[in-house]
């Protein structure tokens, strides 16, 4: 089932919109099925699919863009010798 497109999925679809390139032409350039790409741009929440990290990626690199991975920063470990309250 579809949903929303996340932050980062709405910033490719307006990358992929304002490159001006076909679906036809996305998929030759980047080797991403057109189905997948047509799943993706579709506005029908039901429809819609999102993409593999992989597939992103490939969309993102011939767009220009670099999708990288964002982890949170581990909590700091408690000082030696002192008890967590």
């Amino acid at each position: 089932m579809g949903s929303k497109p996340t932050k980062i999925e709405r910033q490719l679809i307006e990358a992929i919109r304002a490159s001006g390139l076909t679906q036809e032409d996305l998929a030759k350039l980047s080797g991403v099925d057109q189905g997948a790409i047509s799943r993706f741009l579709t506005a029908d929440l039901k429809a819609r699919r999102s993409l593999s990290l992989p597939t992103a990626d490939k969309l993102c690199r011939l767009l220009g863009m670099e999708l990288v991975q964002v982890q949170k920063p581990k909590p700091p470990k408690p000082a030696k010798g002192r008890k967590e309250k």
